[in-house]
């Protein structure tokens, strides 16, 4: 059996034009299957879809990939846990704030995180251009959260639930990136982590809606399909970028989907996108050419 990869193993500044494609491809899918999701008047029913299209798609998965290695599954049950938290302050930010907002925040808040966990719990050496990319994306994540000024009292709960998903995904960042490198086989990891995480939500969804539940979901199957499709390829990209990267880098760059989200919207929900924004969005494309070229 191959040693497992430990995190530490992982080459400084290591993010190839592969892992950056791959990201950046999640990044698209990701704001998209999130702008599906925001689009709709009942959420929850739109959550309720993309889990059981996750789910569905992980059962099949499960059956035709290695099972992952004992030392995996520790992380695989912390991810899942964690996965729920992610979807659950989500869904709560998406239904009390406006989408250009709670997205950048949601997802803005987790690079620096990571970054700080990788190399100082972790023990990453991230050279000292990947970390000033680093720095450069977080520079205008922040611009675009805050390009309609500070919120007020009002929007305070919609940024508490904002601010909390950014700090699971860092969570959950970090514990898929240390995982999958225990575990022997990518699409096995993420196959078992979505089988065992995507039935929960449903099944919140009906304790809470009761039977009833069933008629409000049928108006939104196909975009609740869609939406779980692109949401588990997005993540399936992202853990086999965390399998061969520097994790603080790749998180960096898994964010850069703010930007299509601001676009979206813009253009879908009609949303202003204005001066600051376009600056912000400029600053997070430099950070990325900063940390692909600015490598050892």
């Amino acid at each position: 059996m191959p040693t497992a990869v430990t995190p530490a193993a992982i080459p400084a500044g290591a993010v190839t034009g592969a892992v950056s494609a791959a990201v950046l491809t999640a990044a698209v899918l990701h704001a998209v299957w999130n702008g599906l999701a925001h689009g709709v008047k009942d959420k929850l029913a739109v959550f309720t879809w993309i889990n059981l299209a996750c789910t569905g798609v992980a059962a099949v998965l499960v059956c035709f990939t290695p099972v992952p290695d004992a030392g995996a599954w520790p992380y695989i049950a912390a991810s899942a846990v964690l996965q729920v938290a992610y979807q659950l302050l989500l869904l709560r930010a998406y239904q009390l704030g406006d989408f250009g907002q709670m997205y950048p925040i949601a997802r803005g808040t987790s690079p620096l995180l990571v970054a700080v966990v990788s190399t100082t719990v972790l023990g990453q050496s991230l050279p000292v251009g990947d970390m000033a990319g680093v720095a450069v994306i977080s520079l205008g994540l922040a611009g675009l959260a805050l390009a309609d000024g500070v919120p007020g009292r009002a929007a305070l709960p919609a940024l508490a639930a904002a601010v909390g998903t950014g700090v699971v995904i860092a969570a959950y960042t970090v514990v898929d990136g240390t995982g999958v490198r225990h575990a022997d086989t990518v699409v096995g990891y993420i196959a078992w982590l979505f089988l065992i995480h995507g039935p929960v939500l449903p099944l919140i969804a009906w304790v809470r809606r009761g039977r009833s539940f069933g008629a409000r979901l049928r108006p939104m199957w196909g975009r609740g399909l869609t939406g779980g499709c692109l949401s588990l390829l997005a993540y399936g990209l992202v853990v086999w970028a965390q399998s061969r990267g520097d994790l603080a880098a790749v998180a960096a760059l898994r964010e850069t989907g703010i930007v299509i989200a601001a676009l979206i919207g813009a253009v879908v929900f009609r949303e202003r996108l204005g001066r600051r924004r376009v600056t912000a969005s400029a600053t997070v494309l430099l950070g990325i050419a900063v940390l692909e070229f600015a490598g050892p």
